[in-house]
């Protein structure tokens, strides 16, 4: 399995919500414990990218073995916490060959479907390996080899990762993966997706 860190962007104002969505519960834990643990299982090292309410959960993350960075600029949109999330990788392990980006707000990603991003990834292809829902759409958790991380790193405002995937179509790989891309953006998809559990 390739050792690739994997980045939880978990800085967002939560808008649509209401609250911040790291701290909403799921299965008896918080959301991002759930997350965190999802990503641990994998047996890659973790970042999570905060901002918004990040004094209520850097205590959370104390008992787990991730590291933390904070994005000053969160109110800009999720490109600045992509960009944040790719120097933090950068700094910390200089060697790796790609990072995988995931979303605190997809609940339902497996490790299952992780691991087959990650056995799925060859170094020095300039790959980019995203997950596509049922419908054929494709987003994230994506794979970005290191020929990108520049590009990452200058990623401002709200765009996101697509931006880029979208100008390489050509070395774009899609891995099917059903439903489980559901996001949730409002309380009704929140309760909805809870329920469905």
């Amino acid at each position: 399995m390739n050792n690739i860190p994997i980045v939880l962007l978990a800085a967002g104002a939560s808008l649509r919500m209401g609250q911040s969505k790291p701290l909403l519960r799921w299965g008896g834990q918080s959301l991002i414990e759930h997350q965190l643990n999802t990503l641990l299982s994998t047996g890659n090292p973790v970042v999570v990218v905060l901002g918004n309410q990040a004094e209520n959960i850097i205590p959370i993350l104390h008992d787990l073995p991730v590291k933390f960075t904070i994005n000053e600029n969160w109110e800009q949109g999720m490109g600045t916490s992509i960009a944040a999330g790719v120097k933090f990788v950068d700094q910390l392990f200089p060697d790796c060959k790609a990072v995988l980006i995931t979303l605190i707000d997809q609940p339902l990603i497996t490790t299952d479907h992780l691991n087959t991003l990650l056995a799925d990834f060859e170094p020095g292809d300039q790959q980019i390996i995203v997950s596509q829902a049922e419908l054929g759409w494709q987003g994230v958790p994506v794979i970005f080899d290191r020929f990108y991380f520049k590009e990452l790193s200058e990623l401002s405002g709200k765009q996101g990762a697509k931006t880029i995937f979208r100008n390489y179509i050509h070395q774009v790989k899609a891995i099917a993966c059903g439903d489980i891309l559901e996001d949730m953006d409002t309380p009704a998809q929140y309760i909805k997706l809870r329920n469905d559990q």
